[in-house]
């Protein structure tokens, strides 16, 4: 049975291991092969303990990142532990600042006027969730894919330093990254199917299922650690 992640905003979804590897290659900063390799290894203790561990197949974020962090300060890696928590305080104050607003923006004066509203009465905080629960019910993507989505236009607002964001703006971004996931899902197709029809499998191992998961579950895995490639040091990539 693959384990399940909690949420911050309460959610499940199945856990990833390129999202734990991902996060333990960003913290090194540098993406030298001597520290990806490292990662892996690390990556692999994380996600061999965790299946061990947690005979009740959930465990919350918050809790894999803390563990993370345990692995990397034990094995020597005290800097890329402090770059990690310090990367997670800045994202956590910067969503924080970022105001969401419905006020269509044509012109300067519009632009004006946004502000002018603003101080009387608050636009609506930042909420990725939001965007996952509107792609997953308007175009019924499976959770993981729409979390994916979520966190590229998410890391794109907090990069360029948006205080006020428009939500026809961020629309826009949503479905600029659907698109990019959906080329790229085609573009990974033909090269899985190769592979299925000039190679026959052997059954799965109880044990490997565990750790493999579904298909689909691998497929989104594969589309989770291609999109997510570290950006000259830290980027927004959650566990």
């Amino acid at each position: 049975m693959q384990l399940k992640v909690i949420k911050a905003d309460g959610t499940e979804e199945g856990y990833l291991h390129t999202k734990v590897l991902a996060t333990f290659v960003n913290a090194f900063v540098e993406p030298a092969e001597s520290s990806i390799s490292v990662a892996r290894e690390l990556a692999e203790a994380v996600t061999f303990y965790l299946y061990s561990k947690y005979s009740s197949n959930k465990i919350t974020s918050n809790e894999i990142l803390s563990i993370i962090q345990a692995v990397l300060s034990s094995t020597g890696h005290d800097a890329a532990a402090a770059n990690l928590a310090e990367h997670n305080c800045k994202r956590d104050l910067l969503r924080a600042r970022v105001e969401v607003t419905k006020y269509d923006i044509q012109k300067i004066s519009d632009a004006v006027r946004l502000r002018q509203s603003i101080a009387v009465q608050p636009a609506n905080c930042w909420n990725k969730s939001k965007i996952i629960n509107d792609l997953i019910a308007e175009y019924n993507l499976d959770r993981t894919t729409a979390r994916t989505v979520a966190s590229m236009v998410e890391e794109k607002i907090l990069a360029a330093g948006f205080r006020c964001v428009p939500a026809d703006f961020i629309r826009f971004l949503v479905l600029l990254q659907t698109q990019a996931i959906f080329s790229a899902q085609q573009q990974l197709q033909p090269r899985h199917d190769a592979r299925q029809t000039a190679v026959s499998s052997p059954p799965l191992l109880s044990s490997d299922r565990k750790m493999r998961g579904s298909p689909k579950s691998v497929n989104n895995a594969v589309m989770d650690g291609r999109l997510r490639q570290p950006q000259n040091g830290l980027c927004p990539v959650e566990v």
